[in-house]
């Protein structure tokens, strides 16, 4: 037996196997393109970028929203050959505001984890290595004599 219970702002709805059986009989709505709350993606039907879009991250907003938007609008607008060459002073202003708020925008170094010395830091005794003086041991198997 299937039901209904509300708890607040929820609806719950309660099937049974049988009601699982029969085929929906569910309208689905079209998605109006024009409705304001509805995610459109990062860009917009008419070209414009959608500054609330949750794949920017809230990037558009905060100490450097205003850098971010330029660079980026430079980027999606420009026409050169190379696309986003012409941008390189807005990304250099986001990158110098970003650098003010290190706790915002924490950066990532891809250096964190490897040893800051360099290759004379790395242990010798992992990796075999040997010299145009050396020859490979050998052992001799009395059997074969």
């Amino acid at each position: 037996m299937s039901y209904c219970k509300q708890e607040g702002k929820d609806r719950i709805i309660f099937v049974t196997k049988e009601d699982h059986e029969a085929p929906s009989n569910a309208e689905l709505i079209e998605d109006d393109p024009n409705d304001p709350y509805e995610d459109q993606g990062l860009i917009l039907p008419n070209g414009d970028i959608n500054w609330n879009c949750p794949c920017l991250g809230g990037m558009a907003s905060g100490p450097c929203g205003q850098q971010f938007k330029d660079a980026f609008s430079c980027f999606h607008y420009s026409k050169e050959e190379v696309k986003g060459s012409d941008c390189v002073e807005n990304f250099r202003s986001m990158q110098e505001c970003m650098q003010k708020y290190p706790e915002l925008y924490p950066q990532d170094d891809d250096n964190d984890s490897a040893p800051s010395g360099g290759a004379d830091t790395a242990p010798t005794d992992s990796v075999p290595t040997s010299s145009p003086d050396s020859t490979p041991a050998t052992t001799e198997n009395p059997a074969a004599s």
